[in-house]
């Protein structure tokens, strides 16, 4: 019996272009760090492992940080 299929992680490097949804539209930013641990971040804390990890990005228009997981992130060429 075949196994069932399972997404695709992205993974994403430091100094990755990428970009991602927000409230207010299209973002993009830069990967400073990939998280691969618990992360408390604004108040909340952000559930990282190294099968699962996130992504700490700046905003290249804010320099806010973010941290969103691979799946939420599109890598953009420069």
């Amino acid at each position: 019996m075949p196994h069932p299929k399972r997404p695709i992680s992205k993974s994403f490097k430091r100094g990755d272009l990428v970009e991602w949804n927000s409230e207010a539209g299209r973002v993009r930013g830069v990967v400073i760090k990939k998280v691969t641990a618990d992360l408390r971040m604004h108040g909340y804390v952000h559930h990282a492992s190294r099968a699962d990890p996130q992504y700490l990005i700046k905003s290249l228009k804010t320099d806010h940080v973010a941290i969103h997981k691979g799946g939420a992130l599109r890598r953009v060429h420069r």
